[in-house]
C-alpha cells in the first residue's frame, strides 16, 4: 500500500469527560498515536497520513470506502457480544470489508473483540477476570517479527477476551489471563487486546473512576494505579500498524 495511507478511525466510545478534555475523543487520541509513530518511520503526519474519524454508536456513521484504504476499531466500555443496533450494525460492516481485498483493518481491544465476532469465533466475559494497567503480553514467532522486539508491554482496560484464534489467522500474542492478545493476516488485519494508544493518564482517570464506581475493588485500583506509570510499547505498536499498512 503506498502513502498517504487514508485511515479511518471509527469511534466504538466517547472517553470520560476529563480525558476528553485534556486528550480529545478517541479520533484525536488515536491520531496522536499514530503521528507519532508514523515520525518513528520517517513518514510525514501530513504528506503519508490522511486520518478521519467517525462515530458509530451515536451516529452511526461510516466512511465510503472508496475513500478510505484502512479502517481502525477503537476500544469501547460496550460488550462487543451484545446485540445493539450500532454494535450489529458493525459487526456487519468489518464482515463487508472482510468480503473484499484491498481495505484493511486494525482492531483494539473492542475492535480486536469486533473482529473476531465478525471472523465467527466466540467473544465474551472471561472468567480469569481483569487485565488492568501496563501488563507483559508474550510474543508469538509472528508476533516478535510484527513488532520487532522481544517482548510486549501495554495497557490493559478489560475483562472480555476472543476466545480462540478464527481459522488461518496467526497468533501474535498470549498473557495468562487471555490467550488470544493479537490476531495477524497479511494484507488484511492486524489487531490487539491492549490499549496501545493508553497513557499514564488516560489510565489513572479511568482507574480512579471505576473505582469510585465499585467496579474496581481497592486493592485492584492500587496495584493498577502502581503500574499506570511504567513503560509500555504503544508506539511501537503503532510502528507495527503502519508497517503492515504499508506491506506490499
Amino acid at each position: 500500500m503506498k502513502t498517504p495511507l487514508r485511515i479511518a478511525i471509527l469511534e466504538c466510545d466517547t472517553p470520560l469527560p476529563d480525558i476528553v478534555a485534556k486528550y480529545g475523543l478517541y479520533g484525536r487520541i488515536f491520531s496522536t498515536l499514530i503521528e507519532t509513530a508514523a515520525e518513528g518511520l520517517s513518514l510525514s503526519p501530513k504528506k503519508d497520513l490522511v486520518l478521519s474519524s467517525f462515530d458509530v454508536v451515536g451516529k452511526q456513521e461510516y466512511p465510503n470506502l472508496e475513500d478510505i484504504d484502512a479502517v481502525l476499531i477503537s476500544g469501547s466500555k460496550h460488550n462487543s457480544f451484545d446485540n445493539d443496533p450500532w454494535i450489529v450494525k458493525l459487526v456487519e460492516f468489518t464482515q463487508t470489508i472482510l468480503k473484499q481485498d484491498r481495505i484493511r483493518i486494525i482492531g483494539v481491544c473492542f475492535g480486536h473483540q469486533i473482529l473476531g465476532r465478525a471472523l465467527g469465533v466466540k467473544v465474551g466475559r472471561s472468567d480469569d477476570g481483569w487485565e488492568i494497567s501496563v501488563l507483559p503480553v508474550e510474543l508469538s514467532a509472528k508476533g516478535k517479527e510484527i513488532f520487532q522486539q522481544d517482548k510486549l508491554a501495554i495497557h490493559q482496560m478489560h475483562k472480555d477476551v476472543v476466545f480462540e484464534y478464527p481459522e488461518g489467522v496467526e497468533k501474535l500474542g498470549a498473557s495468562p489471563r487471555c490467550l488470544v492478545q493479537g490476531m495477524y493476516k497479511k494484507d488484511r488485519f492486524i489487531s490487539v487486546q491492549g490499549h496501545p494508544e493508553f497513557n499514564e493518564g488516560i489510565m489513572v482517570e479511568l482507574v480512579k473512576t471505576r473505582n469510585k464506581q465499585g467496579i474496581f475493588e481497592d486493592e485492584q485500583a492500587r496495584d493498577a494505579l502502581a503500574r499506570s506509570g511504567e513503560h509500555h510499547d504503544g508506539v511501537n505498536i503503532a510502528k507495527a500498524f503502519l508497517r503492515f499498512l504499508l506491506e506490499d
